[in-house]
Formats: structure tokens, C-alpha cells, sequence
């Protein structure tokens, strides 16, 4: 969401900000809209001034007796209050307009963020490790079928396409590495951990950004409830309507939960394997800031998420996404890929966004300065820490042995009761 007096203050760069995300100019329309509100809002002032001066001369009229003036004036009022539904209406009409416009429309690119209209405009900007050549790469899916541990005959006879059944060594793989992640993420980086509800209402999903642009990526629930396709609406939600003190921000939050998406825009798309499903587990990674550290936290949320890959070994390259490949909500987002041998190229396990105080405005967000008690909205960041799916993905093609098992990661090694080498079962 924008601020609107930002708009009238600034169409051009408004506009502009627009056309970086390839979308026509909307300032003018908006500021018109705002100044017939206005207009409105002036009005309905004026009507409460003039009631408010009558209903003062009604008494003084009655005390000295004065009836023609008495039922004039409060003849006066009465009017007064049949205009002033009409113009609340009007007033309203308008502020809802306005509000239908801003709530369709993404955030406004960062300076850092490069123009471009889809992936291969995003530029990198650091690789991290060699990516292993393995000799007759399998992909993953292969891999798993292979071993007895990756179902998905079995997830779609009772959940249908893009659901998978993991059984043994690779279904304790998916709670090992989300007991790191969460161990790392709140031990050295000082993340807390939290367990956020999975079913929230339709103002949380739009504070995030999800709703009303994006219903059709989402569950719903048959009741007044969604399933989150992300614990980032849950965990960017818990400042929701609140004034936060100065000194305690940052506040980092980070969950392991499943996450579901319908995946609608995806038809055709990563059909077969865990790359692409309806529902899958990811460690989230939120911070709450002040616009004057937003930036650095968001280098330092990037680098917590590709601390997770350098632990595992797992090589991977960050990119910094372009404005056609950014997300709704996001001004500067960092990508990072791992590589997958199976595929043969680097895919997404990470996204990193600053969404300054777009987030924060749908939300009514609010923080404390020390200097001056004037409450100002806080930015939010939001990051994958990782995707766990993805991340067994790029273990299991990176780590696998010629006889078809899978080397667990050192660091996982603890995770795992020791084991060393998932085999088929």
C-alpha cells in the first residue's frame, strides 16, 4: 500500500516507479480521486460545524423564549443530518476506489533494483562453491523411486498431482535439515523461533500482500479461513496493529511449518518431483526494522539464508532479481540458486525481500522513534531459510553415489542418529 499524500506529492515518480514494473500511469486517476474525497471530507466538516453552531443557538433561543427562532434552527438541524449520510457516502465511495486501485498494485522498485522484464534480465552477483559434475547425474525423483523413499503413485491416489508420500531415511532428511535450520537460525543468528497458526483470515493475506490480487494461488477453507502459503504471512502478521518501541527493533522471527499453494500459473510446469508442489515445508526467515536499517538487514537476512547452503556444501550462486521477476510486495529481492547436477542448473531454494513499509501500511504497522515519539510505519523483510523441499532436492542430486544411495551432509550427520548414507530400504 502507498501513502497517498506521497502520490500527490510526487505523480511523476510515482508513475515512473510504475512503468519499472511494466504498468501504466495510475497517479493521476488516484489524485483525482482523492481531491473529489476531499472535497467530500470538507464538506461534511462544514455541515458539522454548522450543526454544531445551531444546536449551541437552539438552547440560547429556547432560554430567551424565542420559539420562531427555536424551531427554525433546529428545522436547520435536521437538514443538516439528512446531508450528511449523502456526503459520508460519497466520501466513502471514493476512499474505496482508492483503496481498490492501491490494493492491486505492486510496491514500487527499490534505486539497486535492475529494470528489466523477466529472469534473464536479474543479475548475479556472487557463486558460492564448484558445482560437482557427477557422472550420469540422476534427478532427484529418479533417485528417490529408486531407493523406495519418494512415493508419489501413492500421495496421488490419495491427494492427486504434485503431493508426494516420503517414507524412511528421506523423510527423517526433510526433519533433520529443518531442526538445523531452526537451530542455526536462532543460535548464532539470533532468530526466535516460533510456532505461527497455519489458517489465517483475509486481513492477514492482504497485509502480506497475497490478497485481493493473488486468491487464486491460495487454499481456502470452506469457513472464513486460508491455509498460508507462506509462514511469512503469519510471522509479518504478529506486528500487525501495533506501536513498537525504538530499542526493541529488530525483531527476527523464524518458523518451520508447512506451506500450501494451488500453483495456478504453474500448469506444465515442474511436473514430476518436489520442486513445484501443493504443499511443502519451509524454515521462514521475518524482520521487523526501522527504514534506517532495513537495508543492512536485509545483506545480513541474505547471508543467514546462504550460511545454511555453505554448511551443507551445497554450491549455489545469488542473484538480485529484476523488476519484471520481482515479487507483489517486494522493492529488492536477492535470489539464490543451488545447483542441481540432475537439471544441470542452478534453481531457486531462497528468496530475500525488502518490502520497506508496503507490508507494514496494509498492516498499520507501526514503531516508536526515541528522538522524537512520532509513530512511523517499520519496513519487513522476508526470506526462505530455506525451502526444504528444495533443499533435500539439491542434497539428494549433489550427494548421491554411484549405487544409487545418498550421502548425508556432515552437518546433518547429528540430525540424523549418525547415519551417513541413506540406502534403499
Amino acid at each position: 500500500m502507498f501513502d497517498i499524500k506521497f502520490i500527490r506529492d510526487n505523480p511523476d515518480a510515482f508513475d515512473a516507479g510504475l512503468a519499472r514494473r511494466g504498468l501504466p500511469p495510475r497517479a493521476g486517476e488516484i489524485i483525482a480521486l482523492d481531491k473529489e474525497a476531499r472535497k467530500y471530507t470538507e464538506a461534511l466538516n462544514e455541515l458539522q460545524a454548522k450543526r454544531n453552531a445551531a444546536s449551541k443557538e437552539i438552547g440560547a433561543a429556547k432560554a430567551r423564549g424565542d420559539e420562531d427562532a427555536f424551531n427554525r434552527l433546529r428545522e436547520d438541524v435536521e437538514r443538516i443530518k439528512r446531508q450528511m449520510p449523502t456526503a459520508e457516502a460519497e466520501r466513502k465511495k471514493k476512499l474505496d476506489t482508492i483503496n481498490d486501485i492501491l490494493s492491486t498494485l505492486p510496491n514500487l522498485p527499490h534505486a539497486e533494483t535492475p529494470d528489466g522484464a523477466d529472469e534473464d534480465a536479474n543479475v548475479e552477483i556472487r557463486k558460492w562453491g564448484e558445482p560437482g559434475r557427477v557422472n550420469d547425474a540422476k534427478e532427484h525423483f529418479d533417485l528417490g523411486e529408486a531407493l523406495g523413499l519418494m512415493d508419489f503413485e501413492a500421495a496421488a491416489r490419495m491427494s492427486g498431482a504434485r503431493f508426494v508420500l516420503l517414507k524412511g531415511g528421506l523423510a527423517r532428511l526433510e526433519r533433520a535439515l529443518a531442526n538445523f535450520m531452526l537451530d542455526l537460525h536462532t543460535t548464532e543468528f539470533g532468530y526466535t523461533e516460533c510456532q505461527p497458526p497455519l489458517l489465517v483470515r483475509d486481513e492477514a493475506l492482504y497485509g502480506t500482500g497475497q490478497l485481493p490480487k493473488f486468491a487464486e494461488d491460495l487454499f481456502r477453507t470452506t469457513g472464513d479461513h486460508w491455509l498460508i502459503p507462506t509462514a511469512e504471512v503469519s510471522l509479518t502478521n504478529i506486528v500487525r496493529e501495533d506501536i513498537i518501541e525504538d530499542e526493541a527493533l529488530p525483531l527476527r522471527f523464524t518458523a518451520w511449518t508447512p506451506c500450501f499453494r494451488s500453483e495456478a500459473g504453474a500448469a506444465g510446469r515442474d511436473t514430476r518431483g518436489m520442486i513445484r508442489m501443493h504443499q511443502f515445508s519451509k524454515v521462514e526467515l521475518v524482520s521487523v526494522t526501522t527504514p534506517e536499517q532495513s537495508n543492512e538487514e536485509h545483506e545480513r537476512m541474505t547471508e543467514c539464508a546462504e550460511t545454511v547452503l555453505k554448511r551443507l556444501e551445497l554450491p549455489y550462486r545469488t542473484v538480485v532479481l529484476c523488476t519484471g521477476d520481482m515479487g507483489f510486495s517486494a522493492r529488492k529481492t536477492y535470489d539464490i540458486e543451488v545447483w542441481l547436477p540432475g537439471q544441470g542448473r542452478y534453481r531457486e531454494i531462497s528468496s530475500c525481500s525488502n518490502c520497506g513499509d508496503f507490508q507494514a501500511r496494509r498492516m498499520n504497522a507501526r514503531y516508536r522513534p526515541a528522538e522524537d515519539k512520532t509513530v512511523r510505519f517499520v519496513h519487513t523483510l522476508n526470506g526462505s531459510g530455506l525451502a526444504i523441499g528444495r533443499a533435500m532436492v539439491a542434497i539428494m542430486e549433489n550427494y548421491q553415489q554411484p549405487d544409487g544411495a545418498v550421502a548425508v551432509p556432515a552437518a546433518l550427520q547429528p540430525y540424523m542418529g549418525g547415519l551417513k548414507t541413506i540406502e534403499a530400504i
